[in-house]
């Protein structure tokens, strides 16, 4: 290796070193991702593109998953699926975790909000000198029981700092509850609400963080704090917002197929594998697969692209 080489070789390391360091070492000023411009740039290629690059972290001592994924501006969930067989709350120090910033695109993503329940992530979409453009979110969704509702609704409301009136439905499951709660610290849709046309569910904020990227809430969509105050910046009344389930994901790059999975919605294997190929047919790919990738991406369901394809 040259000089110059090993140079360059050396700073990104350092670079990506630092990187992890700075975003995993301080309270987070944001969780969207992609951060740098050029990353965050919709392919004009058809298919569901690549966007994001991952990053890599060594566990210092005191290190929980679910406190990287905090610090990180990822979902708890999101993280530990990346990441199989370490201990979310004791892994040894120095272990090495991958920080999920690479994913696929939903199919047909358009201008606008896509929420995918199956991942937990919230993709906002714009267009910005004829190039479309996305940010992503970890977002926190309905448990069982208060699932987040399906279909194309639209942004009819925001609200800065705003009052919380709990339904009828919440106050029978927790009788103690006030009729309505002001602005401020106890309330649970923190400083920003985002109404859709669908009565009574919004995007907001949360006073609870590690709910992000977990199936938590009553219905809504719970976006960290930082998370919320940039999107509400950016969205207008109007604004359409699908909210879905694509538990798989296939796409191409250089050549290659990659496929993310996505365990999340009581689906087994064989449904998932049908999902599949339904998608690479859709894609009309051409070239051998590897099925034992398939099947094994399949079964961990890492929610991270994984090359699928020989070759």
């Amino acid at each position: 290796m040259c000089n110059i080489c090993g140079i360059v070789w050396f700073m990104s390391k350092l670079f990506i070193c630092i990187f992890s360091i700075i975003c995993l070492s301080c309270n987070p000023v944001y969780g969207w991702y992609p951060i740098e411009p050029d990353e965050n740039l919709v392919p004009l290629a058809s298919g569901s593109p690549v966007i994001g690059n991952h990053r890599i972290y060594h566990t210092q001592p005191g290190d929980t998953l679910i406190e990287l994924a905090l610090q990180g501006g990822l979902g708890y969930l999101a993280l530990s699926k990346a990441n199989p067989g370490i201990d979310p709350w004791l892994p040894p120090n120095g272990t090495q975790i991958l920080l999920p910033y690479a994913f696929l695109l939903p199919s047909g993503i358009q201008p606008g909000i896509t929420v995918n329940l199956s991942e937990l992530r919230l993709y906002y979409v714009w267009q910005e000198q004829n190039r479309l453009r996305v940010r992503v979110y970890p977002v926190g969704i309905g448990r069982s029981g208060w699932d987040t509702p399906e279909g194309s609704f639209e942004l009819i409301e925001k609200i800065v700092h705003p009052a919380w009136h709990p339904p009828a439905s919440i106050r029978l499951e927790n009788p103690k509850l006030p009729a309505s709660i002001p602005p401020g610290p106890e309330n649970p849709l923190g400083e920003y609400w985002l109404g859709l046309s669908a009565p009574g569910y919004g995007i907001h904020g949360t006073s609870k963080l590690y709910g992000v990227g977990r199936r938590i809430s009553h219905g809504c969509l719970r976006l960290y704090p930082w998370d919320i105050r940039d999107l509400f910046a950016r969205v207008k009344i109007g604004t359409t917002v699908r909210i879905l389930r694509q538990p798989v994901k296939i796409g191409i790059k250089n050549g290659h197929l990659l496929m993310e999975v996505h365990r999340s919605d009581g689906l087994n294997d064989r449904d998932l594998l049908s999902l599949a190929m339904q998608q690479i047919a859709h894609l009309s790919w051409h070239g051998l697969l590897n099925q034992e990738a398939i099947e094994k991406e399949i079964h961990l369901g890492r929610g991270v692209p994984t090359v699928i394809s020989e070759g």
